[in-house]
């Protein structure tokens, strides 16, 4: 379980520290990089535009990815996962900018986003099945919590080269705008190298081999779309469990996102690029703690009512958030992130062994991956992007009681859905 819990956690925190550095940039550098033209407001809409492109293909990779790792095993398709996002993450810190290409720098910057979003699609349902599927009843909350430190750990590395980066290179000179951001980028070669060897060196999960000996030995023919099994067998679980998470990916990239663009920016908060992302590091600790306490927490008192405290906790401080950082200062800023980040990390911690146990082994790939990206659409494409046009219009109340909205949703859906705290993912079927 150490070596299972190890290449787990290495792969996510790998695919997400990618994932994240193009946030941060996203809010820091791009519009200047690849969007001049548009000017500040408009510049930053376009690359937000850019990080929910990223939304939109996640649904597709899970769905591939799914399909290979529900026919021929989910260490398989973790390792094309990690690879593809490698090499799309290096080709980004290596593109000019619009300076040099035209208009052909965001073009290529919104397929390479595109590259990155189909890698994770496929890669957090394995990674959690990894786990999940190796883990004994009981305890599984405990070492599915692994993969779901991924996203802790990914902000805090990106925020952590970000900020070194631009401590070596000046935070607002030319250098830092035209080299020193492509740094994270362009390491993340190194990070991938690592993560192959980890998620080399371990074993199919026993379930998965379970699965496939007792088709062989039934001398059946395994379905050959995991996708349309899981959309006729177990729909409502699907559309359910997308729902639920919704208010997570609203409130994460609400966090690393949208609002490290309005600290720092002149119209926002006005701090400093180093407060904000030494905040970010902080932070994505804390975040961390509570994703880890939250897994724990599942296994004995259940999955829904851990997701369910944690979107109470959201739907109040949606309202709280944005009247506590029109209060200004380093404090106000420090608290919203933290706070919005932990109620996050509440919700997020006992996913990682609720959608796996709510699927059936022989599309449990496909089922959990398509509900996780299905719940990105909304929360991590649509909130952080109409975020800065509904501030500019309707102001920082409009957007709390946005995510207000996506918290009562989720709500609805984690209490619509059966608790899993004590089901064997090795049941045939899933009781629904």
């Amino acid at each position: 379980m150490r070596k299972v819990a190890f290449a787990s956690c290495v792969g996510t925190t790998i695919e997400f520290y990618d994932f994240f550095i193009y946030a941060t940039a996203a809010a820091l550098v791009f519009p200047k990089v690849f969007f001049p033209a548009l000017g500040s407001t408009a510049g930053t809409v376009a690359s937000f535009a850019t990080l929910s492109i990223a939304f939109i293909a996640r649904p597709v990779g899970s769905v591939v990815f799914g399909h290979f790792g529900d026919l021929l095993g989910r260490k398989r398709s973790l390792v094309m996962t990690l690879l593809i996002m490698g090499i799309a993450t290096t080709l980004i810190g290596l593109l000019p900018g619009s300076a040099t290409l035209g208009v052909m720098a965001p073009i290529i910057l919104v397929v390479l986003r595109a590259a990155q979003g189909f890698a994770v699609g496929g890669e957090w349902a394995g990674a959690t099945l990894l786990t999940a599927e190796h883990s004994p009843t009981g305890r599984r909350g405990r070492y599915a919590v692994y993969p779901q430190l991924g996203p802790a750990l990914g902000f805090l590395m990106s925020s952590l080269t970000f900020l070194v980066t631009g401590n070596l290179f000046g935070h607002t000179n030319e250098t830092f705008i035209n080299y020193g951001w492509r740094i994270p980028f362009i390491l993340s070669i190194v990070l991938v190298g690592l993560g192959m060897w980890a998620r080399l060196s371990v074993t199919e999960t026993p379930e998965f081999q379970r699965a496939q000996a007792a088709a062989a030995d039934r001398a059946s023919t395994p379905s050959m779309s995991p996708f349309l099994d899981v959309l006729r067998s177990q729909p409502r679980e699907v559309l359910l469990a997308a729902g639920g998470i919704t208010m997570q990916y609203s409130f994460f990239y609400m966090g690393t996102a949208y609002l490290t663009s309005y600290g720092t920016s002149p119209t926002g908060m006005g701090l400093s690029r180093p407060t904000v992302l030494g905040l970010g590091v902080f932070a994505s600790v804390m975040f961390g703690v509570a994703v880890a306490a939250a897994g724990r927490a599942s296994d004995r008192f259940g999955r829904r009512a851990v997701i369910t405290a944690s979107c109470l906790a959201g739907l109040v401080w949606s309202l709280v958030l944005f009247p506590l950082l029109e209060l200004g200062g380093v404090l106000a800023f420090a608290t919203g992130l933290t706070v919005l980040l932990v109620i996050f990390g509440v919700s997020f911690g006992p996913v990682g062994a609720f959608l796996p146990e709510l699927f059936e082994t022989r599309f449990r790939y496909t089922g959990a991956g398509l509900a996780f990206s299905l719940g990105g659409v909304l929360g991590g494409g649509v909130v952080p992007l109409v975020a800065p046009a509904i501030f500019d219009t309707l102001g920082g109340m409009a957007v709390g009681g946005m995510l207000a909205l996506t918290a009562l949703g989720s709500l609805i859906c984690v209490r619509a859905l059966p608790e899993t705290k004590d089901r064997s993912v090795a049941d045939k079927t899933a009781s629904r």
